[in-house]
């Protein structure tokens, strides 16, 4: 996994633009401490992508499961920074003033370590029906993973509702499946 480039940039400066436009005023405390935490640690990683992305390979084989915490909170790029704060403000606004802030700290540091988990159990499942060792091999980052159970959450507390993807109205209930797929799409890996 290649190095970013660190500093302001496009992505980022988009990012802080909505923000701002929301207001912080406006962010509940937990919500706005994502951002801050993932702001901060793609402005300031604490290792390269190549030592805090997480491997079936790195966290299991040579038993570096700090990964698991490092992993979710590192973002590969500002677009994907970019793309997966946004949808932490709306998703983290609606469901922590639902939930309160307590409760929702708790399922943001649940679902970061159990993402990893499921995301390594995946791979292993890939390397056993597929008999390709490869998939040991391949390494993410970034928080998408934590959003995605949030958005089921989310479809969960709100049923009923309908979403817009490019304009073409769908079901809250299958909104999750077609950003998880949009989201391959627009940032594969």
């Amino acid at each position: 996994m290649e190095r970013r480039q660190r500093g302001v940039s496009a992505g980022l400066l988009l990012l802080l633009y909505q923000i701002s436009q929301v207001g912080l005023q406006n962010i509940p405390s937990v919500t706005l401490g994502v951002l801050v935490l993932n702001i901060f640690l793609f402005l300031n990683p604490l290792r390269p992508l190549s030592e805090v992305c997480l491997s079936v390979n790195e966290a299991v084989h040579r038993k570096n499961w700090q990964r698991l915490l490092l992993a979710p909170f590192h973002h590969a790029d500002d677009w994907h920074l970019y793309y997966n704060m946004i949808s932490m403000l709306w998703k983290g606004i609606m469901l922590e003033r639902k939930l309160k802030s307590i409760w929702f700290a708790y399922i943001i540091a649940v679902f970061s370590v159990l993402i990893g988990v499921v995301y390594m159990v995946l791979e292993v499942l890939l390397v056993i029906i597929l008999d390709d060792p490869s998939y040991e091999m391949n390494c993410g980052v970034g928080f998408s993973g934590v959003l995605f159970a949030l958005k089921v959450l989310n479809n969960h507390y709100n049923p009923g509702r309908v979403s817009s993807f490019f304009g073409l109205p769908i079901s809250s209930k299958y909104a999750c499946w077609v950003e998880l797929v949009a989201i391959h799409f627009i940032s594969p890996g």
